[in-house]
């Protein structure tokens, strides 16, 4: 079943509280999906040329100091790093490609989960609200963020099943429902040099949007693509650098709200998860339509 949860911020002045509003919602899901949850997080953004980093030990003694010592004198680059709970982000003065590359090859023993320069994505097996406390989701800050709650249907209940996925620089996604025709864009996007860590149906839809964005594509197009290529009974909500976007299905199988007001763009699976939202009974409340792609974004920089 699964539980979508996501939060666009217009008014900056309410960056520091993003955490604060956030919780409740994923917190509502929890009935959709009680098996993990996890939340991508949009905010204290590296300079361009550097990376952050995320990734995640299940051991909470593992030596991340030690880790952060060999990489900063192999790669001859400056790194700063912060730790919470299973999951460290890494700020590394060097590209994606190179830091991710680095750590994929010296500390295999990690799951590397999310690069880019602002996005951070924290996941775990277990209650949302266990996870949302483990990570103190209450308490961060940023300008966006999307979030999931996990009933495991065609995959096991494990931290690399659970959303959300990130196949792209900044780029991630989250998923309700599923795909008939993953095989064969998994198969697909093997041939282009796009290769899928999981069994999971929604990292195909991850990695099919990065392909196309690789291509040039805008986020716009590349879920027009989706909506031609991806076969299934779907609600998706999609995290870029910029913003979010939401979209379900040609027939709108599986739910979605979404509410807007001066101060925010909010969306869930169920109404029940924005009750807790500042002015949620003077928002604008509808419910999204079938094939229609529903984006926000800033302006680039």
């Amino acid at each position: 079943m699964c539980g979508i949860v996501g939060l666009y911020l217009k008014n900056h002045a309410l960056e520091n509280q993003i955490g604060s509003m956030f919780a409740p919602m994923l917190e509502a899901m929890t009935g959709r999906g009680p098996d993990s949850a996890g939340f991508a997080i949009y905010g204290d953004e590296v300079p361009k040329g550097s990376t952050k980093l995320t990734l995640y030990h299940q051991d909470l003694t593992y030596d991340w100091d030690a880790l952060a010592h060999r990489a900063q004198a192999q790669l001859a680059v400056p790194i700063e790093f912060f730790r919470n709970h299973h999951a460290v982000v890494f700020k590394i003065a060097t590209d994606a490609q190179t830091a991710s590359e680095y750590f994929l090859t010296h500390a295999p023993e990690l799951i590397l989960l999310s690069a880019g320069q602002s996005i951070e994505i924290l996941k775990a097996v277990g209650l949302p609200t266990e996870i949302s406390s483990e990570f103190n989701l209450s308490g961060m800050k940023g300008s966006h963020i999307i979030g999931h709650t996990r009933m495991a249907t065609e995959s096991a209940v494990t931290l690399e099943g659970s959303h959300p996925f990130s196949t792209g620089q900044d780029l991630c996604l989250v998923h309700n429902g599923s795909f008939s025709n993953h095989n064969r864009l998994r198969t697909e996007l093997a041939y282009h040099g796009y290769h899928m860590k999981t069994e999971n149906d929604t990292e195909v839809a991850a990695g099919y949007l990065t392909w196309r964005m690789d291509q040039g594509d805008t986020l716009k197009q590349s879920l027009e693509h989706a909506l031609q290529d991806l076969d299934g009974f779907y609600t998706l909500a999609i995290g870029t650098h910029d913003g979010f976007a939401v979209i379900r299905d040609p027939i709108a199988c599986k739910p979605a709200v979404l509410a807007e007001t001066d101060d925010y763009v909010a969306m869930a699976s169920e109404y029940q998860a924005l009750t807790s939202l500042p002015n949620i009974d003077q928002a604008r409340i509808w419910e999204p339509e079938p094939a229609t792609i529903y984006s926000w974004q800033r302006d680039s920089h």
